[in-house]
């Protein structure tokens, strides 16, 4: 479908790996995909116990003797869907969409992030017209949940001496540093008792989302948030409700879009009168950020089912109320850069009670730790437990970059124009692989992702 638009085979390669199921942790049939090219292409290649594949390919005569170059970008996609779309993305291809200078997946994620850097270093290894260095190929696993498989790389077996990694997302900008980051979850275990009442399910829709790293600066609200403040409206008003289950978000690291708590009740029309006027006074705040914001309510009557007791319901309302959500710092050193912030991504009930999850991010390793205590203590606080996982480092700035001297050079030489030079607040491989390999210079590219983890 791509091929109008493509004479590098870029694109090929990109529509052929849309075919693959690549959520994160279902890594398997994308990284025997590029196993398989690197047989079909007679390349050296490595996969490991993290299902990571490395493809080398030798220099071009005369150049042997020239500085390697890694070319890196990691395999899985974050994977979100529009409510109306029917989508497995275990088992079923991409739907892509071209449209004027954009291509998209139907209904779902593109899977951009991070399969441009998949094409791109594919296409590079099937033109054996191209003058090169030696070039190893890193592809990563489930870099999207917490960079496993950077954590798992053996970089002993790399002899590059440059890195070029293509997961950012916009078009003429070089990025030279990022946050690190960490995931914090929390589980709240409450009594549960046995009532009749009216059964009512709502659900706040409509908002933009996007990236909790990237686009955390652009204001974008939070439905679980939101839904919490509708809950605590009828809690101030002395309505009485109890709370069944919450369903909100799916990935710590994209701000959640929707959000439905089911709630039972004692008197379903001051209920719904109360939810439409705080609803109505909530969509007055956001109406700039948040203009298709919508509240959904359905009601089931008189049913019997396990709910939460009061006590335990005004102590989750005190959580939600209170928890640090979106940015909390922004540098001092860059203007305009995000420092630190944290998001609330994951909220769902299980059979051990209402699990939480954040994604923190920080360019500082101490206000990292700082933000994950101010977690600990109020998720314990509230009797919940706590625990955090998936901790990966910055990416420092470095002073002395060839590579950034080189790519700045041949990207005026081209467009006429200097690039951008940027850091960013967002979690790359980079910093954990910097960490390995000392001596690596590290430049991040990408062409331009738009929406980045919607289905827009």
């Amino acid at each position: 479908m791509l091929e109008m638009i493509d004479n590098t085979k870029v694109f090929e390669y990109f529509e052929e790996i849309s075919k693959v199921p690549r959520g994160s942790g279902n890594n398997k049939g994308i990284s025997d995909y590029l196993v398989e090219f690197a047989k079909e292409h007679g390349l050296r290649y490595m996969q490991d116990a993290c299902e990571n594949v490395i493809i080398w390919k030798e220099a071009s005569t005369g150049h042997e003797d020239k500085p390697g170059v890694i070319l890196q970008g990691h395999m899985d996609m974050v994977c979100e869907k529009d409510n109306e779309t029917s989508h497995d993305f275990t088992k079923e291809p991409l739907n892509l969409q071209k449209e004027g200078d954009f291509i998209f997946a139907k209904g779902t994620t593109l899977g951009g992030d991070d399969g441009i850097a998949l094409a791109y270093a594919l296409a590079i290894l099937a033109d054996d017209s191209l003058v090169h260095p030696p070039l190893e190929m890193v592809f990563t696993t489930d870099e999207e949940t917490g960079m496993y498989g950077a954590i798992g790389l053996d970089t002993s077996v790399l002899n590059g001496k440059y890195m070029i990694n293509i997961d950012s997302e916009e078009e003429g900008t070089l990025l030279t540093s990022c946050a690190g980051g960490m995931s914090v979850n929390g589980v709240f275990s409450g009594e549960k008792e046995e009532k009749t009442g009216d059964i009512l399910s709502l659900t706040v829709s409509g908002l933009k989302g996007g990236h909790s790293g990237t686009e955390i600066e652009k204001n974008r609200e939070n439905a679980t948030l939101l839904a919490a403040r509708i809950l605590n409206g009828l809690e101030v008003r002395q309505i009485p409700f109890y709370i069944i289950s919450i369903e909100g978000g799916q990935k710590d690291n994209a701000i959640p879009r929707e959000t439905t708590v089911e709630i039972m009740v004692e008197d379903k029309n001051i209920v719904s009168e109360k939810i439409d006027e705080i609803s109505n006074m909530l969509g007055r705040e956001i109406q700039f950020q948040e203009p298709d914001f919508q509240v959904e309510v359905h009601w089931k009557e008189k049913e019997s089912a396990m709910v939460y007791t009061k006590e335990f319901t005004k102590n989750l309302l005190f959580f939600f109320n209170h928890v640090p959500n979106g940015v909390q710092k922004m540098s001092s050193a860059i203007h305009g850069l995000v420092e630190s912030s944290l998001n609330l991504g994951i909220c769902h009930t299980n059979e051990e009670g209402i699990f939480v999850s954040f994604s923190l991010r920080s360019s500082l390793h101490t206000y990292k730790e700082y933000m994950c205590e101010q977690l600990k203590e109020l998720i314990e606080l509230l009797d919940g437990k706590f625990s955090k996982k998936s901790e990966y480092p910055a990416w420092e700035y470095r002073p002395d970059s060839k590579l950034r001297e080189v790519m700045i050079k041949v990207f005026k030489e081209q467009y006429g124009k200097e690039p951008k030079i940027e850091a960013i607040h967002a979690g790359l491989e980079c910093g954990i692989l910097s960490g390995k390999k000392t001596d690596l210079d590290i430049v991040s590219i990408v062409t331009d992702i738009l929406d980045i983890h919607t289905p827009k």
